[in-house]
């Protein structure tokens, strides 16, 4: 579990937190959950319940877990809470893990994008 309080620049409706940055908080705390596990994987497909209006400037509690794995396919799960223990937010993903010596290798060199 980890806290988050969200600045004014993150507001969405007056006082509350943009959709946008709930959704990436949900999913950097599942992928933060493959990475303890040292898994690199990449988000394939997200789903997230927007349950309840997120407040700016509060403390807000985020929570993910791994739920499985089947080869390369790894779903999590992702919680955002209130300081009271209100669901927020709910979000599932899966997400593809990747070699990432591989990865890197195909990542474009500085110079390449300079010509």
């Amino acid at each position: 579990m980890s806290t988050v309080r969200l600045a004014g620049r993150f507001e969405g409706p007056p006082g509350h937190a943009h959709g946008g940055i709930v959704a990436t908080l949900l999913d950097e705390a599942m992928s933060k959950t493959n990475r303890a596990q040292n898994i690199v994987a990449m988000t394939r497909h997200m789903e997230v319940d927007y349950l309840r209006p997120v407040p700016l400037r509060t403390t807000l509690q985020l929570t993910a877990r791994h739920l499985s794995v089947e080869g390369r396919k790894h779903h999590c799960a992702a919680e955002l809470r209130n300081a009271a223990g209100e669901l927020l937010a709910t979000g599932k993903a899966l997400f593809i893990a990747i070699d990432p010596a591989r990865f890197q290798a195909s990542k474009p060199s500085m110079r390449a994008m300079k010509s």
